[in-house]
């Protein structure tokens, strides 16, 4: 069975910070790239940030320097940690595992990806 299930948004003012947390079925945690996707109100799916089995991650420029993505192996968990956080981060936060094709960290496409969990939602304020 496969399962990703996010915790850990909320809300909080410009310039926090907030990590959130992406519980993995053994089955998805075992691919070989998961990553975070975002969606703001009335927009498309973003990428955010990618890592691969080897651990090698990728971010989209918006956040890089300011998001850092991590795995548990111990734990089948994935990790997003969020710092000098904008009013434009919000969005509901998205885990996803699995790619049908291409490389790991040059993949941003939604549909490039094949298990997804449910969300968080991340509120920012000015």
């Amino acid at each position: 069975q496969v399962q990703l299930e996010e915790s850990g948004g909320g809300s909080v003012q410009a310039g926090g910070s907030l990590s959130l947390s992406c519980a993995a079925s053994p089955y998805a945690y075992s691919t070989d790239c998961m990553g975070w996707f975002r969606q703001a109100p009335g927009k498309g799916r973003d990428w955010v940030a990618a890592v691969n089995s080897a651990g090698i991650t990728s971010y989209a420029d918006s956040v890089k320097g300011r998001f850092t993505i991590s795995k548990d192996n111990a734990k089948n968990t994935l990790y997003l940690q969020m710092g000098s956080l904008k009013p434009e981060d919000t969005a509901m936060y998205y885990c996803a595992a699995r790619i049908r094709r291409g490389w790991c960290l040059s993949t941003t496409a939604p549909a490039d990806y094949v298990y997804w969990g449910q969300g968080t939602q991340v509120t920012v304020s000015s």
